[in-house]
C-alpha cells in the first residue's frame, strides 16, 4: 500500500506546477468576487474553463512529449518565412514578458494579502522609503527555489504547496455546508445573471492561461523522454486541471456563503466568514492565498524564461545564465510593482488585457501546429480534436475582445 503511494507520487509530473500557475491570487480574487456577487450561479463557467483548458493543455503536452521540444522551439522550426517568424515571436515575447510581469506583481501582492490576513502588515522603513517586507520575503523564497535550478526540487515543493492550497480552500468550502442541489444547479444551469459577463470572462481567462501552454510543453520533456509515456503525461495533466477546478469551485462556494456583499479579495472574504465559522476560516483562507501567491510567483517567471529561451534559440536549462536573467527580471519587476501598493484588482485587470491579446493568437498557432503530420505523424490532431479546438479559438477571440473592451471601459 505504502509502496504504491510512493510510486504514484513519483509519477506526478509537471501537472501540479500548471495547477499552481492557474490558481494564483487573480483566480482567487475573481472566484471570491463571483461567489460574493452571484452566489453559485457561475460555477458552470469554471467547469467549462477546465474542460477547454484540458483540450488545449493536452495539445501542449503532445508538443513536448512527441517532439521533445518546447512550443517555441517547434515554432522556430515550423515557421519558415523570416518576416512572419519575427512578427509572431515579437508578439509572443512582448505579451508573455509584459503579461507575466503583471501576473507576477499580482502573485506577490496576493501572497502578501494572505500572509497579512494572519500576521498583519510588515513594513521596512528606510528614511522616506517604505517597502512591504512580505513582498521581499515572497520574492526571496521564489528566487531561491528558481536559482537552485533543480527541476525535481521545484516540482516537489510546488506539489506540497498545491496540496496545502487545495486542503485550505476545500476545508473552507466544507465549513460553509453548501446545498448540493444548489451546487449542481450552478454547475449545469448555465445561468448568466445581470452584470455577470465580465466576471465570466475573468473566470475563463484565469483558467486558460497562455503562458501555461508554453510552460507545459517545456516541463513534460524534463520529466519524460519516451513517447510511450504520453498517456501518463496526459493523465497527470487532467488530474492537475481537475484539482485547479475543485479549488476554484471551493472558493466560489465559500464566498457565496459570506454575508458580505462588498468583497474585493480573499482577505475581506476571511473577515466575512469569521463570525460564522470562527478564526479558523481566516487562517485557512490566509494560508491558501499565501500558497497561491507563492506557487504562481515561481511559475510565472519560469514560463517567461522558457518562452524567451525558445524565441532566441537559447538552451532552456534552469541553470544557464541567460535563462536565469529572464526569470530574475520578471521576478524583480513583479516584487517592485507589488511593493508600490497598487491595488491587486488593478494589476489583475492589466494582466487580463495582455491575456486577451495573446490567448487567441496562441490558440490559433497551437491548433495549426498540431495538424502538421510532418511533425507529429500519427499523433497529429484528430477531426474531433480540431472541432473542439476551433470552438475554443472562436470563444477565445470573443472573450479576448470583450475583456480588452471591458477593462478599458472601466
Amino acid at each position: 500500500m505504502i509502496k504504491k503511494f510512493v510510486n504514484s507520487f513519483k509519477n506526478i509530473g509537471p501537472g501540479p506546477l500548471i495547477a499552481a500557475a492557474i490558481i494564483g491570487p487573480g483566480t482567487v480574487t475573481l472566484c471570491t468576487v463571483s461567489g460574493a456577487y452571484f452566489g453559485l450561479s457561475l460555477l458552470w463557467a469554471v467547469l467549462f474553463s477546465v474542460i477547454a483548458a484540458i483540450i488545449l493543455q493536452e495539445m501542449s503536452v503532445r508538443v513536448g512529449m512527441i517532439t521533445q521540444k518546447s512550443l517555441t522551439q517547434v515554432l522556430r522550426e515550423v515557421l519558415k518565412h523570416p518576416v512572419l517568424k519575427s512578427l509572431v515571436f515579437i508578439l509572443i515575447l512582448a505579451a508573455i514578458l509584459v503579461g507575466n510581469t503583471a501576473y507576477e506583481a499580482g502573485n506577490i501582492s496576493g501572497g502578501v494579502l494572505g500572509m497579512e490576513t494572519i500576521t498583519g502588515e510588515w513594513r521596512l522603513t528606510m528614511g522616506s522609503l517604505s517597502i512591504n517586507g512580505i513582498s521581499l520575503l515572497l520574492g526571496g523564497i521564489a528566487f531561491v527555489l528558481l536559482y537552485i535550478g533543480n527541476y525535481k526540487v521545484l516540482e516537489r515543493v510546488l506539489v506540497v504547496l498545491v496540496l496545502l492550497m487545495s486542503l485550505s480552500f476545500l476545508t473552507t468550502a466544507i465549513l460553509t455546508k453548501p446545498n448540493i442541489i444548489d451546487v449542481m444547479k450552478g454547475l449545469f444551469g448555465f445561468s448568466i445573471p445581470e452584470d455577470s459577463f465580465i466576471t465570466i470572462i475573468g473566470l475563463v481567462g484565469t483558467t486558460i492561461v497562455p503562458y501555461n501552454l508554453f510552460l507545459h510543453s517545456s516541463l513534460v520533456k524534463e520529466k519524460w523522454t519516451k513517447k510511450t509515456d504520453l498517456k501518463v503525461a496526459t493523465r497527470d495533466m487532467v488530474m492537475a486541471m481537475i484539482v485547479s477546478g475543485v479549488i476554484s469551485l471551493s472558493i466560489i462556494i465559500s464566498a457565496a456563503a459570506s454575508p458580505l456583499k462588498e468583497v474585493e479579495n480573499a482577505t475581506s472574504l476571511a473577515q466575512g466568514l469569521e463570525p460564522l465559522f470562527g478564526v479558523f476560516a481566516k487562517y485557512f483562507l490566509g494560508i491558501g492565498l499565501f500558497a497561491a501567491g507563492l506557487t504562481s510567483a515561481v511559475t510565472a517567471p519560469l514560463a517567461a524564461a522558457y518562452v524567451a529561451s525558445g524565441c532566441f534559440g537559447w538552451k532552456d536549462q534552469l541553470t544557464s545564465k541567460k535563462f536565469r536573467l529572464i526569470w530574475i527580471l520578471v521576478l524583480v519587476l513583479g516584487v517592485f510593482i507589488s511593493s508600490l501598493g497598487i491595488k491587486l484588482i488593478t494589476v489583475i485587470q492589466f494582466a487580463q488585457v495582455t491575456n486577451g491579446i495573446i490567448l487567441p493568437l496562441i490558440a490559433i498557432v497551437l491548433l495549426w501546429i498540431m495538424n502538421k503530420k510532418s511533425v507529429f505523424g500519427k499523433h497529429k490532431n484528430s477531426i474531433i480534436q480540431n472541432i473542439f479546438g476551433v470552438i475554443i479559438v472562436i470563444f477565445t477571440l470573443f472573450i479576448g475582445a470583450k475583456s480588452i473592451i471591458s477593462v478599458f471601459n472601466s
